[in-house]
This record gives C-alpha cells, sequence and structure tokens, in this order.
C-alpha cells in the first residue's frame, strides 16, 4: 500500500479536530501524490495481488524442493499474503457499506 507521511497526517488530524471543536466546516484535504481515490485504490490492489504471487511462487518452489527457501519464510509470506487479502476484503465491505447508506438516504 502507500506509504503515508505521519507529520502530515498528523497536521490534518489537528486541523480536523480543532474545526470540529470551533463549529467550523473541515478543511478541504489534499489529495496525495498519488491521485484520486480510484488510482489508490488500484494500486491497493495491485499490491495485494503482488503480494500473493509472491507467497504463491515461493510455495510452488517450496514444494519443489528449492534449497534456498526456509519453510518460515514461506509461511511469512502465505500470512501476509492471507491478511492483505481479508484487509481488502473489509475495504471492499465498508465501501459496498457506505454506498448502500448513500443510496438508501432519502432525497
Amino acid at each position: 500500500m502507500a506509504d503515508i507521511d505521519v507529520n502530515q497526517l498528523m497536521v490534518q488530524m489537528r486541523a480536523m479536530a480543532a474545526a470540529a471543536q470551533t463549529g467550523a466546516a473541515a478543511p478541504a484535504v489534499a489529495a496525495p501524490d498519488g491521485g484520486d481515490f480510484a488510482s489508490l485504490l488500484r494500486q491497493s490492489v495491485d499490491h495485494v495481488n503482488a503480494v500473493q504471487k509472491q507467497a504463491s511462487g515461493m510455495s510452488e518452489a517450496f514444494a519443489k524442493g528449492d534449497p534456498s527457501l526456509d519453510l518460515t519464510e514461506v509461511m511469512v509470506a502465505v500470512q501476509k499474503a492471507s491478511v492483505s487479502f481479508q484487509a481488502m476484503t473489509q475495504v471492499r465491505n465498508k465501501l459496498v457499506q457506505a454506498y448502500q447508506d448513500v443510496m438508501n438516504m432519502p432525497v
């Protein structure tokens, strides 16, 4: 996934907290250098896909008897792929739920 600038995130959070306390509208948050939300989502999906391909390749190579791979490395790669896929699934579920909530709002 994309790298996060912690300092920029803290500045944005403080600005939003201050705006919430004063009752003012939250300041507009600039899009990250990566572009819009769709491109960020695409990058995340591509990253999950790459992690899964790497884990699959490592497990196949280990099963074929590649002496350069250790079982612990293979298992860690498989678990990383599993966790990243589960996280992406949860993000998708939250996006679908948010879309449904917006569509069910009265006009």
